[in-house]
């Protein structure tokens, strides 16, 4: 199943390369069959780091195949199609700001129906916040001052010093300013997080706050993402949430769409969001 690729554009937002050009949205759109719903329900899909929308097929052509619009996009400067920059890797909470966007965008073409949000890895912190969770400015701010320790990205390795050299420190701090805001959207009725990541920036109060029901999956051996500090602190503070470990040996980059060692684990849980949405958006389109 092929996605619809549209290349919205975000004017209230700039484009990390060039501050003349408003910020880039790659949408992904896998279209459920002609049913006569004139008004399909939503699921937002958002990558993990380094990933891209694309990489997430495994997911949303499941959940098109149940009758949901599954909506994906490239997030700007943290996908490998257009390549990395350090503001994408850093500005974590530009990412619920895109779908809602994209959702704004489609809202204004066509009716829709209830909307859920889904995301492996920084896509499952992406779910988190348009569910309500936000981040701890505070400590984000002690990680730029040398306060804390930075995590090490893989896919990005020195991402501290790359960011300090890209940004000016005014322009940082104005960008870090803007990090512990709320980027729920009311529009979000359920989220399913996969390996979701920075739950140890995520501030307790907001993820106690969050009221929608929400659905955590992870694997065991995942190093990445490790479950002490990111899923389970998740499900131990989110009240309507619900989880368990999809497997002892199951890793994070099993749940990348060309891992061939992850087929199984990604199969089974692509067949759990999809009983997930159709329980919680009411939709019971497909098989």
């Amino acid at each position: 199943m092929e996605p619809q690729i549209r290349n919205l554009l975000d004017e209230s937002r700039r484009d990390y390369r060039d501050d003349g050009r408003p910020r880039p949205v790659r949408t992904y759109l896998w279209h459920p069959p002609t049913s006569g719903d004139t008004a399909p329900p939503v699921v937002l899909i958002s990558h993990g780091t380094g990933g891209s929308a694309g990489q997430m097929g495994w997911l949303a052509e499941p959940l098109a195949a149940a009758g949901f619009l599954a909506v994906s996009v490239d997030h700007h400067g943290n996908n490998f199609v257009d390549g990395y920059l350090p503001q994408g890797f850093a500005f974590e909470w530009e990412r619920p700001r895109d779908l809602s966007f994209v959702l704004d965008a489609l809202a204004a073409e066509q009716p829709l129906g209830m909307v859920g949000t889904a995301g492996f890895s920084s896509g499952g912190y992406t779910g988190a916040a348009l569910a309500g969770a936000r981040i701890d400015s505070g400590a984000l701010q002690a990680i730029l001052d040398g306060r804390a320790p930075v995590p090490e990205l893989p896919e990005f390795p020195g991402l501290l010093d790359a960011l300090t050299q890209s940004v000016p420190g005014e322009r940082l701090a104005q960008a870090f300013a803007q990090a512990g805001r709320d980027y729920s959207d009311a529009r979000v009725r359920a989220a399913f997080l996969i390996c979701p990541a920075i739950g140890e920036l995520i501030t307790e109060e907001s993820l106690r706050a969050v009221e929608c029901p929400v659905e955590i999956r992870w694997g065991d051996a995942d190093t990445i993402t490790p479950p002490k500090g990111n899923a389970l602190r998740y499900l131990g503070l989110i009240p309507a949430a619900g989880g368990r470990s999809v497997g002892v040996d199951v890793e994070h980059y099993h749940f990348l769409g060309d891992n061939a060692d992850g087929t199984e684990a990604r199969r089974q849980v692509a067949g759990e969001v999809v009983d997930f949405f159709r329980a919680q958006l009411r939709a019971g389109h497909g098989k």
